[in-house]
């Protein structure tokens, strides 16, 4: 039974077009070709990510916060209560009126006093100014790096400037050094960040980061086992040109530096409509669709990978709404923060704290951090 399921998972016809085998794709001459277990070495690589990025973000990001100036908000913790604890772990974080009503009766507080409760313990959940930034930080150089990389391994090939050579003799396609480990070294990467996602700061587009890191894992993968590396390279070095901008748009958005953080993102929104909107369905999703059919017929393989680039696609229509919208808020004056971002709420003005027994004035605690704020100072 496995047995037969591992046959019809790697038969030819799912993999390559037709009149080629596996055979065709053995190393010899000299010359070394993708094989499916070259990836193998991507999963010990994405721990060793992880391991890479905790020292990174103990000894570099923290030190580096300090440098900035990166300042944590007072948060006002939530009292013990061991009932609305209970509710909170097992029923909910955002009870509604009635059982804040029947919260009220069984811990012996007050209606608004319940609401606040949950107000301040949901804020306690909300990751720290701190772990935003060490994690930007990481992301920033990791991207970088990375762009850097792809540059190097791509831009002296000829495929890189006639799309259509990206597909010159096709699969028969042997691998450089550069290419391998450029590949190995991305996927691990993207393993690692699916690894760590449920410990990452969320945001609201926490499911469609999922479906982001799972499709290209699953397209790097495949475009590996296919010989679609010229490809894949291309695309990889594309995704990579405006990530790290956003990354240090986010640093100095949580350093305060809001005139940097502002013209950061506005390179990066001009990058990323270029390369996402522009360069990936004009020219590069152009390459993997038309070119390809003027040399064999479409088979199974070719049908999947460009349906994982149009998923792809639509992501970056997704994220080019909030680009847009943000820039547009940006340039009326009304953006006041990252769109994607989970604001911290705010205490009550209308005498919560007397009722508590506090006596403070009520007062702003953010921690949704703006990421563009033309008009409006920063709240510490």
């Amino acid at each position: 039974m496995l047995q037969t399921l591992y046959d019809y998972f790697w038969w030819e016809r799912l993999w390559l077009p037709v009149n080629l085998t596996w055979a065709d794709l053995e190393d010899k001459d000299g010359r070394v070709y993708a094989k499916a277990s070259d990836l193998y070495i991507t999963l010990p690589l994405a721990l060793l990510f992880l391991v890479i990025r905790y020292f990174f973000e103990l000894y570099v990001a923290t030190p580096l916060a300090a440098l900035l100036n990166v300042k944590e908000k007072t948060r006002l913790r939530a009292p013990p209560n061991a009932t609305l604890e209970h509710f909170y772990q097992t029923s909910g974080k955002q009870p509604k009126q009635v059982e804040v009503d029947l919260l009220s009766r069984q811990s012996g507080l007050s209606g608004r006093q319940v609401e606040r409760w949950f107000r301040r313990r949901r804020n306690q959940d909300r990751p720290s100014l701190l772990k935003k930034f060490r994690e930007a930080s990481w992301r920033f150089t990791y991207y970088l790096i990375a762009f850097v990389a792809g540059m190097a391994v791509t831009v002296d090939k000829p495929w890189f400037y006639d799309l259509r050579k990206v597909w010159e003799g096709y699969p028969i396609q042997s691998i450089i050094p550069s290419q391998y480990w450029y590949y190995m070294i991305e996927l691990s990467f993207y393993w690692s960040l699916l690894f760590s996602i449920a410990s990452d700061v969320k945001r609201k587009d926490f499911k469609e980061q999922i479906i982001h890191h799972v499709a290209t894992i699953i397209l790097l993968c495949f475009s590996w086992f296919a010989n679609y590396v010229r490809a894949g390279t291309l695309i990889m070095a594309l995704h990579d040109a405006s990530d790290y901008l956003l990354e240090s748009a986010k640093m100095f958005n949580y350093a305060g530096w809001k005139n940097t953080c502002n013209n950061l993102f506005i390179v990066f929104a001009i990058v990323f409509i270029i390369t996402r909107l522009v360069i990936m369905p004009f020219w590069i999703l152009h390459c993997t669709m038309i070119y390809p059919l003027e040399l064999y017929p479409a088979f199974f393989g070719y049908y999947f990978f460009n349906f994982m680039m149009a998923v792809l696609q639509m992501l970056h229509i997704f994220w080019a709404y909030f680009i847009l919208r943000m820039a547009h808020k940006f340039i009326t004056g009304k953006l006041i923060e990252d769109e994607r971002s989970d604001r911290e709420e705010t205490e009550s003005s209308e005498g919560e704290e007397t009722a508590a027994g506090a006596g403070a004035k009520s007062r702003l605690l953010a921690n949704g951090h703006p990421i563009l704020n033309n008009n409006h100072p920063k709240n510490d």
